[in-house]
């Protein structure tokens, strides 16, 4: 059973000692424990002077890096974070404040956005975030604002609402996710207890921290455990050795395409690696292809641990264990926080090895989307939380995942997962990415297509990559169509995104 030693985050920063490295970034001093604990309480002071208090919504509009993630913790001791994406447009940010309700704008000081326009043109008061000498370290600038009573000021308590984030919505408007203190917290302790996570950890984060994943498995986490987390101005795969000779991290967290974009510039580097001093490297968010993870395993020398996680768990539901436990290519590992079951269309739960959709219950999972009554009424039965993920639980308890539900492909009936297209055609030498997807067709309804992308001096013809699936999968799995090119389209975090592809590359009829 995962020991709770806090429940909200202001608390859940007391392992950490005065003097140990809190958060940190390449090139910069860093936030000390006794540093990062004095931030959060002048933090929360300054936003009670201005009348934000528990459970109001500040939205966070910042560069990656320290003092984001330091604004997230900071912030989030007494109020609710929304970090919302520095690269939205300003009609995205019209929406996302509006729906949110945000009390007030948290931005950088001389951060060029039209989040501030949108702001002030409804009536949202403007914080400017400075920046001090530590990494991290800032003071809140709210002149100009009058002094107000918050309604409810001090430190939060664990069933207050510590992060608000949006859901993707790639099929229908995007869902307000509500994450409580006790949520987010019971989550970073769990990824800390399945990774053994000690105070002399230092986790690199390349991740972007408007996203689950940055904010609660790299950052939240590190501090659960009194560890340290470094935080790059955002991904660079060309920067990527060199902040990792420099920082000499225990272990990072990314998305697969990260990774892929990693190893290639790994032979240039072996320098740097021959100086590491990594543990393991971490993989979430998105399916990891086995070919990527045996290859990130022979350039770093360490286990690679994936692990399965959605914005509706604060993260983490599963993950593979480190050694000398068994880890799996293309299993997401075992229960690693919530309670894991596997359900069919009527609520009834099935047993191992049975094919249905995974749902998860515990500590972690959020109480439901908000002002979203016929997404709650879908989304939970008897108590658990439907993912829309479709997979099978092994009589051991390892969980391999076929697909999202919206994202199998219905040809004519016969349902295609997209991973295990995926899996074959990356087993051809010369195919670096591969992305299979639905594309519209007039007799079957759906047909099956692939987006590749070559490696380097290794052609390939549409013909031989069809006929390589051939020989491995079921002539209907075999994609009828194979679109060449330089890059698959990603979303704002680094996940590959399948639905809305087949418009994208003009196959949509």
């Amino acid at each position: 059973m995962t020991d709770y030693p806090a429940d909200t985050i202001f608390d859940l920063l007391a392992r950490g000692a005065d003097a140990t490295p809190a958060i940190d970034a390449p090139g910069r001093a860093a936030l000390t424990y006794a540093g990062l604990r004095a931030l959060a309480r002048r933090t929360v002071q300054a936003l009670n002077a201005v009348g934000i208090g528990r459970n109001d919504r500040a939205a966070i509009v910042m560069p990656n890096g320290p003092e984001m993630a330091a604004s997230f913790v900071a912030v989030g001791s007494g109020a609710t974070t929304a970090p919302l994406n520095p690269a939205y447009k300003q009609d995205e940010l019209d929406f996302y404040l509006s729906d949110l309700k945000a009390r007030a704008l948290l931005i950088a000081r001389g951060m060029e956005s039209p989040a501030r326009t949108v702001a002030q043109g409804r009536g949202i008061p403007v914080i400017d975030v400075v920046p001090g000498e530590d990494a991290g370290d800032f003071t809140l600038d709210a002149a100009g604002l009058p002094l107000a009573q918050a309604a409810r000021p001090g430190m939060a308590a664990a069933d207050d609402i510590a992060l608000v984030l949006h859901t993707s919505g790639t099929t229908s408007r995007p869902k307000l996710v509500p994450l409580s203190q006790a949520n987010v917290t019971a989550s970073a302790y769990h990824i800390a207890e399945m990774l053994a996570l000690t105070p002399d950890d230092v986790c690199l984060n390349i991740m972007p921290l408007f996203h689950i994943h940055g904010l609660i498995a790299a950052t939240l986490s590190s501090l659960s455990a009194g560890a340290s987390v470094v935080c790059t101005p955002g991904f660079n795969a060309f920067s990527f050795f060199r902040w990792f000779d420099e920082v000499k991290p225990t272990w990072y967290t990314a998305v697969p395409t990260m990774h892929q974009a990693i190893l290639p510039l790994a032979a240039r580097n072996k320098d740097a690696l021959s100086r590491s001093r990594l543990r393991f490297v971490r993989s979430s968010s998105a399916s990891l292809p086995p070919q990527v993870m045996e290859a990130l395993e022979a350039t770093f020398g360490v286990p690679v641990i994936e692990s399965y996680g959605m914005t509706e768990a604060s993260h983490q539901m599963a993950s593979n264990p480190l050694p000398p436990r068994p880890r799996y290519a293309g299993s997401v590992g075992i229960a690693a926080g919530p309670e894991i079951g596997i359900m069919d269309e009527a609520g009834n739960l099935l047993p191992a090895g049975a094919l249905g959709e995974v749902v998860i219950r515990g500590r972690n999972v959020t109480a439901g989307y908000e002002n979203n009554p016929s997404a709650n009424a879908s989304a939970f039965t008897n108590g658990w939380f439907r993912t829309g993920d479709q997979g099978v639980l092994d009589e051991a308890g390892y969980l391999r995942l076929t697909g999202r539900l919206k994202e199998l492909i219905n040809r004519g009936g016969e349902k295609v997962s997209p991973l295990e297209v995926d899996a074959v055609l990356m087993d051809h030498p010369a195919v670096a990415q591969c992305l299979t997807f639905a594309m519209p067709h007039e007799k079957l309804g759906e047909e099956v297509a692939a987006a590749i992308v070559l490696r380097e001096g290794m052609p390939a013809q549409e013909g031989e990559l069809r006929d390589f699936a051939a020989t491995r999968l079921a002539a209907f799995k075999v994609p009828r169509k194979i679109v060449f090119v330089r890059e698959i389209p990603k979303g704002a975090t680094g996940k590959l995104q399948r639905i809305g592809l087949a418009q994208k590359l003009g196959l949509a009829g």
